[in-house]
């Protein structure tokens, strides 16, 4: 290939154009712009997973708590205050005084925590706000447990 005898030959030209530059920036942009959205939406579900196996846990803890101590009438609302947790206070009181500190902990003032007794069947649900993994404002994700509790109440340990 002979040498251009000019720096403006087009036909020899050499490096890249400004509007080349431009369209490689923004298709570099977008291109992040698409990798962050897909980091959030990732954050944003995995803090709604993290809630629902902290919710587990923590109705699991009360269910092999309540199958510990059969006699017991567990039936409980998050609506009424937990009972104190005091030196007289019975296994059951401070067993409801801790699912309900647990609730509190891990969800805020605003979670919601229920025992519902039928027969042996026991049912533990938990309610908590999850505007930000649904991306509406006010929606509550609820974890509920059911769960069969037997035994005769009047085998002492």
């Amino acid at each position: 290939m002979p040498a251009c005898p000019t720096s403006f030959c087009p036909k020899c030209q050499a490096g890249m154009t400004l509007i080349e530059v431009l369209v490689a920036m923004l298709m570099l942009t977008v291109g992040l712009l698409g990798a962050a959205v897909v980091q959030l939406n990732a954050l944003k579900y995995t803090d709604s997973a993290r809630m629902i196996s902290q919710a587990s846990f923590i109705a699991y803890d009360l269910l092999d708590r309540m199958r510990a101590n059969v006699g017991a009438d567990y039936a409980w609302a998050r609506t009424e205050y937990a009972p104190p947790a005091s030196s007289s206070a019975s296994v059951r009181d401070l067993d409801l005084h801790d699912f309900d500190a647990n609730i509190v902990a891990f969800a805020g003032e605003s979670a919601k925590g229920a025992v519902t007794l039928r027969g042996s069947e026991v049912i533990v649900s938990i309610s908590w706000d999850d505007a930000r993994g649904s991306n509406v404002s006010g929606a509550r994700q609820t974890f509920s447990l059911t769960g069969r509790i037997t035994g005769d109440a009047d085998v002492a340990p």
